[in-house]
Formats: C-alpha cells, sequence, structure tokens
C-alpha cells in the first residue's frame, strides 16, 4: 500500500513502527488510544474536568441494557461536544441513495438479474452524490433489513462531514483507493479490503487515488459480527487479529462546515464553523474497523461434495430467527478445489435467502461469462439459479484432480428479506436484459437407461 500522509491539521496518536502502523488490531476488543500524553482518563470515564479542557462524551452503539457480550459504547474526550456539531438542520434530496422500503408497484423485482459494471463518471461525485442504491430489503423505520449500494467517487469531501442514523455501512471497494477521515480515527481502503462504518459515526471521506468504485451495505438491524466456527473450532475463516481499527486522530480547524445526516431514509444538513473531528482520546469496543480479504482462510470439502456457500462467511448480521441472518456477508476467494466424484461449482438451488453477489475480480466459477468486475447478479430468494451451460458443462466433464481456483474474488450480501429493485438498478441502462438467457441451452439428458450418466 502507497503511503499517504495524513490531511493538513490531523494529528494521530503516535504508534510503533511496525506493519500495523496506524491501526490497533482486534475485532469486538476494548481499546483505548489517545493523541495527547494524559487525555485519556484512568479509572473512571467521566472525571469532574477532563485533561487539556477537553469534554467527556459517549457514543453507545447499543442500548444501556444490552447482555454485556453484546454491549457496545465509547468514550470520546473531545475539543467539543457533538451537541455543537450539529445545529438547526435543513432537509435535501438524495436522489440516487434509497432506503427500504423502496418498492415501484411497476417494477418487477421477482427474478434472476444481473447488471454490467456501472461506468465511472467523468463529473465530480462525492461518497454521498456518488451512492447508487440498487436494491432495498425491510424497513429502515423499523431497523430491519438492508440496502445494496454501488458507489462511484470521484471528488473528496471538502469541509463536509457525514454520519447515518440509520444503520452501519459495510464498504467493499473494487476501483481506486479511498480515505475515511472518522471521529475515532483515519482509515486508508483499498480493494481487496473491506471497512465496516458504525451507525452515528461521522466522518469525511476523500479520494486517494481515484476514480472510485465499490460495493456497499447497508445495515439496518443488529450489528456485523463474526460467525460460530462451531466444528470448525478456534482458527480459519476471517480470524479477530486481522481486522484493524484505527488510533485516535483528531482535527482542530476553525473553518465553516457542513455536516449531513441520514435519519430514517431522509437527508438532512447542518452548518458549522468547525471540524467534527475533534476527538482527542478514546476508549470502547464501538468503532469502525478494516479487513484485507486476502487474510480470509477458507475452508473446505477435501472429499467430496460442494459445501454450503455459508462456510465461506465473513461477517453476519444476527436477526431475530436462530441461523437465519439479518445479513451475511459471503467472500469467494482463491482456493484450492480436490473433491473426488464431485460437480465442483456452486449447485443448482433455490434458497430462502435473497443473493446480492459483486465481482471484485476476476472469473466466477459458476459463470464463466458476462458477470464482469464491478458488476452484480441478484438471485432473490426461491428462485432457482446455478451455473451456466458452458459451466455446467465443463465442470461435469472436466478431469478431476487438484486445482487451484486462483485470481478470482468475489462476495455476496445475502438477506433473510426479498430485495426490491430500485427504479435507478431496474430502468438506468446497466441492466443484462438477456441474463435469464443463460441457462436457455440447457439440454434435457435424461435418458431412462440404467446406469447411464
Amino acid at each position: 500500500m502507497t503511503a499517504h500522509s495524513l490531511p493538513a491539521g490531523m494529528t494521530r496518536a503516535a504508534t510503533h513502527p511496525g506493519p500495523h502502523e496506524g491501526y490497533m488490531p482486534g475485532f469486538g476488543n476494548d481499546f483505548e488510544t489517545e493523541c495527547l500524553p494524559g487525555a485519556l482518563p484512568q479509572g473512571m470515564n467521566s472525571p469532574q474536568k477532563c485533561n487539556y479542557g477537553l469534554y467527556g462524551e459517549q457514543l453507545s452503539g447499543t442500548a444501556f441494557t444490552a447482555p454485556s457480550h453484546q454491549n457496545e459504547r465509547t468514550w470520546c474526550y473531545r475539543i467539543r461536544p457533538s451537541v455543537k456539531h450539529t445545529h438547526r438542520f435543513q432537509k435535501i434530496t438524495v436522489p440516487h441513495w434509497k432506503s427500504a422500503p423502496c418498492i415501484d408497484p411497476d417494477i418487477v423485482s421477482l427474478g434472476q438479474y444481473r447488471w454490467d459494471p456501472l461506468e465511472l463518471p467523468a463529473e465530480p461525485l462525492t461518497w454521498i452524490t456518488g451512492m447508487r442504491t440498487m436494491t432495498t430489503a425491510g424497513d429502515v423505520n423499523t431497523q430491519t433489513g438492508m440496502a445494496s449500494h454501488v458507489y462511484l467517487v470521484t471528488a473528496s469531501m471538502q469541509d463536509a462531514y457525514f454520519f447515518s442514523a440509520d444503520g452501519e455501512l459495510l464498504v467493499v471497494p473494487q476501483e481506486g483507493r479511498l480515505r475515511f477521515c472518522t471521529e475515532l480515527g483515519v482509515i486508508d481502503l483499498e480493494p481487496k479490503e473491506i471497512a465496516i462504518l458504525p451507525r452515528g459515526l461521522v466522518y469525511r471521506v476523500e479520494v486517494l487515488e481515484g476514480p472510485c468504485r465499490g460495493f456497499v451495505c447497508e445495515n439496518y438491524g443488529q450489528k456485523f459480527t463474526l460467525p460460530g466456527r462451531g466444528p470448525i473450532g478456534a482458527n480459519c475463516m476471517a480470524n479477530p487479529r486481522d481486522f484493524k481499527t484505527p488510533v485516535a486522530a483528531f482535527e482542530d480547524r476553525e473553518v465553516p462546515s457542513t455536516v449531513t445526516v441520514k435519519w430514517c431514509g431522509q437527508f438532512h444538513e447542518t452548518k458549522i464553523g468547525h471540524s467534527p473531528l475533534d476527538v482527542v482520546a478514546w476508549h470502547g469496543n464501538y468503532a469502525p474497523c478494516k479487513y484485507d480479504m486476502r487474510t480470509y482462510c477458507p475452508v473446505g470439502a477435501i472429499l467430496f461434495d460442494h459445501p454450503d456457500p455459508s462456510i465461506f462467511t465473513v461477517l453476519t448480521a444476527p436477526s431475530g430467527i436462530e441461523g437465519t441472518a439479518n445479513i451475511d456477508f459471503v467472500l469467494f476467494r482463491e482456493r484450492w478445489m480436490v473433491a473426488e466424484n464431485t460437480f465442483r461449482p456452486p449447485w443448482y438451488h433455490k434458497n430462502v435467502m435473497s443473493e446480492m453477489m459483486g465481482n471484485i475480480y476476476g472469473q466466477y466459477d459458476a459463470k464463466p461469462q458476462g458477470f464482469a468486475p464491478g458488476g452484480l447478479s441478484l438471485h432473490n430468494c426461491m428462485l432457482p439459479h446455478g451455473p451456466d451451460k458452458t459451466a455446467f458443462e465443463g465442470a461435469s466433464n472436466a478431469v478431476l484432480r487438484a486445482e487451484k481456483l486462483d485470481e478470482t474474488m468475489s462476495f455476496m450480501f445475502e438477506t433473510r428479506f426479498p430485495q426490491h429493485l430500485t427504479p435507478f438498478a431496474a430502468k438506468a441502462g446497466h441492466l443484462q436484459q438477456d441474463y435469464i438467457d443463460c441457462w436457455g441451452d440447457l439440454a434435457k439428458k435424461f435418458d431412462g437407461t440404467p446406469g447411464v450418466k
């Protein structure tokens, strides 16, 4: 990764030189970090007077009475309290960022759909204006479900900031590099990495190398967590140590600024006279993080059969139904295929979950044609899908030997809710009208003769 200096005027906590400079390892850890010595109180959260004239403030990501193993909060010690970071709100229009429910009665969401990559535009688009919602599911007002987006970002936010009160954002870059300057530290993000931006966290997005394109899963429900490994045991899949949380960094800038808030699917703007990124020290377990998907350790069948795709889950956001997620984030990366006497690509199936899939790079084994990097596909709940004829014939007749599925990385946003297409997804011209025909030339092979395969 190319090194980039921090924005002018931003101060970061000192860290020891090493491979993770600027970050602290671990998932869900209780971290502590300070930019100035003694800025972080010890032994208590809310002293009568904080050092350096700072204000103590708690950011709660869960209800106060959530079970202790799920309870998330962070104590911030900042130059101004957050009440100074908003003023009177004015509602604004962000035309392409939609929230559930977004159901157009004239759009048929029942189907198998695939989209070409959205073109990277020449005009300046920021993190807010460049968001393009493809599907929504559930209801943002009851904090259930999700939305899937594609972002097209060509310009940095200038003295402008954003936070969502609706849900956390899982960011999956596909092209270009972004910087997220957040209240709790700085995250630089590139393809093959993901970031989680918690609900209520204020941040500014800058372009490091553009133009930038990627995918976003907006999670209205319970927070993403690591899946239970069950019999797999203590290791493999996504390991907690590979998640990186930024050290504290703050700005002390007196400059007219705009803060945009997403709340119940609506966008509001407020004007302030300074940067809101003024947290000098913090401690807690409610914080942004990033993860390098090249550290994901896949497990799979080593004798026969193709396991359920749930074996590739990186993160899961639970629902009220045990074992049925509000969202699963599933990764299909490079791996060895060794199963004997087995149809190795994903099999044909119907599923109670709705599957929004994206291609980061390379070729997906079940769809060797037409699914380009930057593209998306949707197989809604209980809609059959599976390999096209080329993939089926190739896998059915291949000489089976140990083979590495190489130079490929795709993912899936999977939810228990039906996903509804937005008008942009249905009508903007990127929808492949002939995708459903990829199964049209699958031939009837039934013979009826005993022993014939």
